[in-house]
C-alpha cells in the first residue's frame, strides 16, 4: 500500500474507527481530533506499518457499502434555479415517514412539572452503586438520567463505613451548588468545601472541591506531606469527567486519577464521554482494581427543538416532536420557509452594502 493510498483511506475512515486503530499505538489518542490522529498514524514506524494497514483494510471491509442513487447520473445542465445563490437548498437528511404537520401546541404539550410519584431507582443506578463494591465505576448516561442519585447513594454507603468522600467538579460555581445540596442531605456538620477562595469545615467527612484542589492535595501526599483525610479516603467522585479530553485542563483529571490512593474507589460521572470503553481500559491498566462501565443512551427527558425567527415567529424545528438521534430528520415546513426568508434577506443586505 502506497503512502498516498494509506493516507486517503485514513481520511475516509470515521473518527471512532481511527481511535480504534490508534489504541495501544498512540498515547492519549482519545484527546486528539481527526487531523492529528491521521498525522500520528502516518508517522508510525515501519515495523508496525504493516499491522496498521492490515487492520485498516479489515475496518474498510466491515463498513457498510456507500449509498448510490436510484436514478442514473445525468450530464445535462442543472436547471437555472439551482444555480442561484439565494435558492440554495437547505441540508436535509434522509426523510422520515410522512407524518401530520406538527403544531406548536403539540410541540409544547407535556412541558412542565410532572405530578409527584414514588421514586424507584432504575436498574442501571442500582448496578452502578453495587459495582463500587468491586472496583471503580464510570457512569456515562444522558443529562437528566439520575447520575446524582448514584453519587448520593455511594456517598451514604462510604460514610457509613466511616470513610472520607471527596466530590470534585470543574467549576467553583458547581462546587458551591453541590455544597449547599449535600449540606441539606447529610447535615452541614458533615460537609465541607475547599476551593480557591473558600474553605469551610475542611475536616468534614464529605468534602466538595474543584479537581485542581484535589490534585494539589495528592501532590502534597506524593511528596511526603500525608493528609489524614487521604488515609481514610474511601470514595472519590469526579463530576463532569469529560474534562479529561480538555486540551488545557485534561491533564489535571489524568494526574488526579493516577495519584488517587489505591484504597479509594473512583466514580466518574459524565453525560458526554465519547469513548468510555477506552477510558475503562485505561483505568483498568493503571489502577489495582477493575473498572465497570455503566452506560446507556435513552433520555429520561426527551429533547425537542424549536426555531425562533428574528421577527419573533416561533415554529417547530423538525417535523417530529422529539429529536431522534441517529434516525434522520426533516425540517418543519414553516421553519424551512423562515430559514429561506432569512437567508434571502441576509444575502440581499450584503448586496446592498457592497453596492453602497
Amino acid at each position: 500500500m502506497t503512502a498516498k493510498s494509506f493516507e486517503q483511506m485514513l481520511n475516509e475512515l470515521p473518527i471512532r474507527l481511527l481511535h480504534r486503530l490508534a489504541q495501544d499505538r498512540i498515547s492519549r489518542h482519545f484527546r486528539m481530533g481527526k487531523r492529528r490522529l491521521i498525522q500520528c498514524l502516518l508517522q508510525q514506524p515501519l515495523e508496525s506499518r504493516t499491522a496498521v494497514e492490515e487492520e485498516l483494510a479489515n475496518l474498510f471491509l466491515s463498513l457498510p457499502p456507500p449509498r448510490t442513487s436510484k436514478h442514473p447520473t445525468s450530464h445535462s445542465q442543472p436547471p437555472p434555479s439551482s444555480r442561484k445563490r439565494h435558492d440554495r437548498s437547505l441540508p436535509v437528511s434522509d426523510p422520515l415517514p410522512l407524518e401530520p404537520t406538527l403544531s406548536m401546541d403539540s410541540l409544547l404539550d407535556g412541558i412542565g412539572v410532572p405530578p409527584p410519584q414514588p421514586f424507584r431507582p432504575d436498574a442501571w443506578q442500582v448496578e452502578a452503586v453495587s459495582s463500587l463494591d468491586n472496583g471503580d465505576v464510570i457512569v456515562s448516561v444522558p443529562t437528566g438520567s439520575g447520575k446524582t442519585y448514584v453519587a448520593v447513594e455511594a456517598t451514604k454507603r462510604t460514610m457509613e463505613k466511616e470513610c472520607t468522600v471527596i466530590y470534585t467538579s470543574p467549576l467553583k460555581a458547581l462546587s458551591n451548588t453541590k455544597f449547599m445540596e449535600f449540606s441539606q442531605l447529610f447535615g452541614s456538620e458533615n460537609v465541607g468545601i475547599l476551593t480557591g477562595d473558600r474553605r469551610d469545615n475542611a475536616q468534614a467527612s464529605l468534602l466538595i472541591m474543584t479537581t485542581e484542589i484535589l490534585r494539589n492535595l495528592l501532590y502534597d501526599a506524593a511528596s511526603g506531606e500525608i493528609d489524614v483525610r487521604l488515609n481514610t479516603l474511601g470514595l472519590v467522585i469526579m463530576d463532569e469527567s469529560q474534562y479529561l479530553a480538555d486540551p488545557e485542563r485534561g491533564v489535571v483529571w489524568e494526574e488526579t486519577i493516577i495519584f488517587c490512593p489505591t484504597q479509594a474507589r473512583l466514580l466518574l460521572l459524565s453525560a458526554s464521554i465519547g469513548n468510555p470503553e477506552e477510558l475503562v481500559a485505561w483505568l483498568s491498566r493503571i489502577r489495582p482494581v477493575p473498572c465497570q462501565l455503566i452506560s446507556h443512551r435513552q433520555r429520561s427527558v426527551p429533547l425537542r427543538g424549536a426555531y425562533l425567527h428574528p421577527t419573533g415567529k416561533l415554529t417547530p424545528l423538525f417535523k417530529t416532536k422529539d429529536i431522534r438521534q441517529g434516525q434522520g430528520y426533516t425540517f418543519h415546513p414553516e421553519t424551512k420557509q423562515l430559514l429561506a426568508q432569512y437567508e434571502s434577506d441576509t444575502l440581499e443586505g450584503h448586496r446592498r452594502n457592497r453596492r453602497g
